[in-house]
């Protein structure tokens, strides 16, 4: 099936797309935002987008191109910041999606950055490690132009890691004669990297949905969470889910889903995808029907895989009390008012999965002090900024009756609009 043309206008172009969706969410927070409502269309453009070329030679020797993304969507409260993914499916128009939602995250957490995302419409698992550095190589020197340690901040996401953004580090640094730690966050530790920045995505999943049990009075000892994505996300999370007494019932991800009523062992399932590369045969739990996921009897809820996951016939055939999203963007919005409409309480990835971009930004602050800070004080940095933000995130829905979404989107809009406001018009 042929991609939809990049070079679009940012129009959904089609219903239940990442863009339209979250021009979905900005619509719903218009009347909540009094005079900076004026400045709302800026929301719905982003400021900057980038196509490249990126043609390598293969390890046969033949010429590749493939098709290369990166969208600023907002640089108001600081530079931009957004991971990198390497998927055969990524388009523009995904990616302008994810950025946006980078710049309410952001703003959400009250952190000093704007929102931004990239992304190589490559399925990388058909790459040789050495034709992947060349991708990866090419593509930062693309987008170079537009991306600094003061102006957009890569990170890992989707397929990307630690060594992809060592690369990364390296193109930026040689291109400019200068080591610039700062460019990307997510390296290894060795080369500025964070303690605690690996599992810090599952571990902001992990921190709201305690908060969250517990204002709803569900006791997680006992509780059973299901989990769609056993990446670095998802399996993050259900470890720290399992260590506070809840089970893992239900696993599922590209390979396969498999139940286990009784709790999996999660250190067999973990070695099973760290040697199998998915959760798919694992013998410590039964296999299922990938749409039976839907219909599994959980109390906890984590998509933690892609966008649009969670549409309307599967939100009214969930079980679960509460839905965590690992994920950004796996509940469409129609999807999003059946749940509300069930009683079911949903935390949404704008403050949810906002634990890997807060370690980000410590990490970017220690690259520029050059003083690291240990594993302990990182995560309890990161309890306490993610503690508070849902608070402030509750207050507002608890003051305007309205959704942890809208409220959390209207936190982050009224801060963007009105850093917008402040700064004015140029020129």
């Amino acid at each position: 099936m042929p991609h939809p043309d990049p070079f679009l206008s940012y129009a959904p172009s089609q219903p239940g797309s990442p863009w339209e969706t979250y021009i979905a969410q900005v619509e719903r927070v218009l009347p909540y935002l009094g005079p900076l409502s004026r400045w709302a269309e800026t929301l719905k453009r982003p400021k900057r987008s980038l196509v490249v070329d990126i043609p390598i030679e293969m390890d046969d020797g033949r010429i590749e191109h493939f098709e290369g993304f990166r969208v600023q969507h907002s640089l108001t409260r600081g530079p931009g910041k957004g991971g990198v993914r390497y998927h055969p499916d990524v388009t523009l128009e995904e990616v302008m999606a994810l950025a946006a939602w980078m710049s309410i995250k952001n703003a959400a957490v009250n952190l000093p950055f704007g929102g931004a995302k990239g992304g190589v419409r490559v399925d990388p698992g058909r790459l040789s490690l050495k034709e992947l550095e060349k991708l990866t190589r090419r593509y930062t020197s693309e987008i170079g132009i537009i991306i600094g340690p003061h102006q957009d901040i890569p990170a890992p996401d989707v397929n990307t890691n630690g060594q992809i953004m060592a690369w990364m580090m390296d193109t930026y640094s040689m291109n400019i004669g200068a080591t610039a730690t700062g460019v990307v966050t997510g390296k290894p530790v060795n080369l500025g990297g964070s303690l605690g920045r690996v599992k810090a995505t599952g571990r902001g999943v992990f921190v709201t949905g305690r908060e969250a049990a517990r204002r709803i009075g569900l006791e997680l000892q006992g509780a059973r969470v299901a989990v769609q994505g056993f990446g670095n996300v998802g399996s993050s999370a259900a470890e720290l889910f399992g260590q506070a007494g809840a089970r893992i019932v239900a696993v599922q991800d590209h390979s396969g889903t498999v139940v286990n009523d009784g709790g999996f062992d999660l250190a067999d399932l973990t070695a099973w995808v760290r040697e199998r590369g998915g959760v798919g045969g694992f013998t410590g739990g039964e296999p299922a029907d990938a749409e039976a996921f839907w219909d599994l009897p959980c109390d906890i809820l984590i998509p933690a895989a892609l966008e649009g996951q969670i549409t309307l016939a599967r939100a009214n055939r969930l079980h679960a009390r509460l839905v965590l999203e690992g994920a950004n963007g796996p509940t469409l919005p129609d999807a999003d008012d059946a749940l509300a409409e069930r009683g079911v309480l949903v935390v949404p990835d704008v403050i949810c999965n906002a634990g890997g971009v807060t370690v980000s930004y410590f990490e970017w602050v220690q690259d520029f002090s050059s003083f690291f800070w240990t594993e302990d004080e990182i995560n309890l940095r990161l309890d306490k900024i993610m503690v508070g933000a849902l608070r402030r995130i509750w207050d507002t829905a608890d003051q305007h009756r309205i959704t942890l979404r809208t409220a959390a989107f209207a936190v982050a809009c009224e801060r963007i609009l009105q850093a917008r406001a402040e700064r004015g018009l140029y020129p």
